[in-house]
């Protein structure tokens, strides 16, 4: 008599996998970058367990949103964040910036330095959509003007956020007036 191979055991094996796969693109935060470990976290939009992670694994006290209010309604991710941040004690701040001229503003940024400052805000995790130019500029103006990064190594560290898109002349330009 033949021995059948049975499909079970390709089944679970391909269900595991299926399952790793979901797993790792679940807790995917997108554009995530470590700017400061325990002070500067910068991505693109957190979504559902991401949440979670950014508690538990990085001791997020304070979610800063560069968006503006009419970009709310996209996808319907301002309810869930909300919610979620009143929900777990985490301090949820918005600090608007345009998103045709993602260059921060003085008020803005010295409005990010105060946040920044305050030790009951921190760690902060600063956000828009993903490779948000604002968030970029906003890191690249903290790093300068507060951890006295060369002009260099802000535009190092902050082209690891902005992975996907080169910064242009614009951009290096006004990270080379911050470090003046």
């Amino acid at each position: 008599m033949k021995n059948k191979k049975s499909p079970t055991g390709l089944i679970i094996i391909l269900l595991i996998a299926a399952a790793i796969i979901l797993l790792v693109g679940h807790f995917h935060i997108e554009d995530f970058t470590i700017v400061k470990p325990g002070v500067l976290y910068a991505s693109g939009q957190p979504r559902g367990m991401d949440y979670t992670r950014l508690l538990y694994k990085y001791h997020i006290a304070t979610i800063v949103n560069v968006r503006q209010v009419s970009e709310h309604r996209e996808r319907n991710w301002y309810n869930e964040e909300v919610i979620w941040a009143r929900s777990n004690n985490v301090n949820y701040i918005e600090l608007p910036i345009e998103r045709s001229s993602y260059f921060p503003d003085k008020r803005t940024q010295d409005r990010f330095f105060a946040i920044m400052a305050d030790r009951n805000n921190l760690p902060v995790l600063l956000h828009g959509s993903g490779d948000d130019k604002r968030v970029v500029m906003l890191t690249a103006v903290w790093l300068a003007k507060t951890q006295k990064y060369t002009a260099e190594e802000t535009v190092r560290m902050v082209g690891k956020i902005s992975d996907d898109e080169k910064l242009t002349k614009a951009d290096c330009e006004f990270i080379t007036n911050l470090t003046k």
